[in-house]
């Protein structure tokens, strides 16, 4: 494994991307930390080719824009893309547009939603990857030979496993609901948070009036400022609960601080007088321009039908050998129910889902809202019970 290039010049970048740009798939996978800074810190890209694999070194290179610039005319290969993707968008605001995520592929298959790399690996190319680097500290220099192997072994069987995965794909007529469920991976919009929005991730908001998620809001961008300019996680700056706590508070002078717990006297002698403006702001915002009031839970009744629709989706992907969660998202039945459409074309926008997932469940679905089909359980008694959609219904 000494041999194994480690990529930490300019010149030897330079090579490399080169050879990202000539190559018409590669494989990818990093490794970094995102314990301390407010963005992941890349430590380490792996790149495999058709011939072999090298590791650049992203401590010793900090600008890998060229080679983020190189993987955008290739095709990437990965396992569980969207950490790493995440990473290219945020440091480079770049993405490759046409990826392919073996996680994604093998749930297609009948391998379930989260199958990791060594699992898949084994089961397909009876490989048995060496897992022993996986807790490993990715900033220390020089790489030891166990964590090169570990490196290498991460992105080595990759491009076999994508031509595995594919021919299987082909032959199930399911290799176009993959590419169109990766294509989403290669969408930069993923990966970009609606800072609109941020505040609705504080634990408590949906309980909060309009005025204290005003505040929130304010609250929230004042925190993420802080984070990113100190690159710090933003629970360093302000805990959620706190955020919370000073947004339902609504204080207006420092001394009112003291009344949230967790406000410790750094936080108040560093960010006091950010926090009071932070308030005022949300206090005078107009009526017009607060934020609205998330959506409640679904009242009894409709998380009843949620609940009866998730059982059709269940059994429609029991029949399609897919996870039912890959199927449709629990949030696209609870628009339905909080929506209630009455036109066919008005329940598939509503659904708001890929054509082939519409293929598999818009149907069955559309009967069994419009009362033309039913959930049935059967083989209870036998104790071996069964949900099925069926389209006989019995009427007295």
């Amino acid at each position: 494994m000494s041999s194994t290039p480690i990529v930490s010049t300019p010149g030897e970048l330079e090579r490399i991307v080169a050879r990202v740009r000539d190559a018409a798939r590669v494989a990818i996978d990093t490794e970094f930390h995102a314990e301390r800074t407010y963005s992941p810190r890349l430590m380490l890209v792996q790149i495999a080719f058709d011939d072999g694999a090298e590791i650049v070194d992203a401590l010793a290179l900090p600008d890998l824009r060229s080679l983020a610039d190189a993987l955008t005319q290739t095709t990437v290969v990965g396992h569980a893309l969207s950490a790493d993707l995440k990473i290219f968008a945020d440091r480079f605001d770049r993405v490759p547009p046409r990826v392919f995520d073996t996680q994604v592929a093998a749930a297609f298959l009948g391998y379930g939603m989260q199958i990791s790399l060594a699992d898949l690996v084994r089961a397909v190319c009876n490989v048995r990857l060496t897992k022993s680097q996986t807790v490993s500290d990715w900033s220390t220099r020089p790489l030891s030979e166990r964590q090169i192997e570990y490196l290498i072994g991460d992105v080595a069987h990759l491009l076999p496993l994508y031509d595995a995965l594919r021919d299987r794909l082909e032959a199930k007529g399911r290799d176009t609901w993959v590419y169109e469920e990766c294509a989403e991976l290669g969408d930069i919009d993923r990966y970009r948070i609606d800072e609109r929005r941020a505040y609705l991730r504080i634990p408590g908001a949906t309980r909060m009036s309009r005025r204290e998620l005003g505040i929130l809001n304010e609250l929230v961008k004042l925190r993420d400022g802080v984070a990113r300019d100190r690159d710090l996680p933003v629970r360093y700056v302000l805990p959620d609960d706190v955020v919370a706590g000073l947004a339902t508070l609504k204080p207006a002078h420092l001394e009112e601080l003291g009344q949230l717990r967790r406000l410790d006297a750094g936080m108040k002698r560093q960010l006091g007088s950010a926090i009071l403006q932070a308030v005022a702001r949300g206090q005078a915002l107009e009526e017009a321009d607060l934020p609205q009031r998330p959506a409640r839970p679904s009242a009894p009744s409709r998380d009843a039908l949620v609940a009866l629709l998730g059982s059709a989706v269940a059994e429609i992907a029991r029949a399609a050998e897919l996870p039912s969660s890959l199927l449709v998202p629990r949030a696209a039945l609870e628009r339905l129910a909080r929506e209630i459409p009455n036109e066919r074309g008005e329940f598939e926008r509503v659904l708001d889902l890929q054509p082939w997932r519409l293929a598999l469940v818009a149907e069955p679905l559309w009967r069994l809202c419009t009362g033309r089909a039913a959930v049935q359980i059967e083989g209870y008694a036998e104790g071996d019970p069964k949900v099925r959609l069926s389209d006989e219904i019995t009427t007295q």
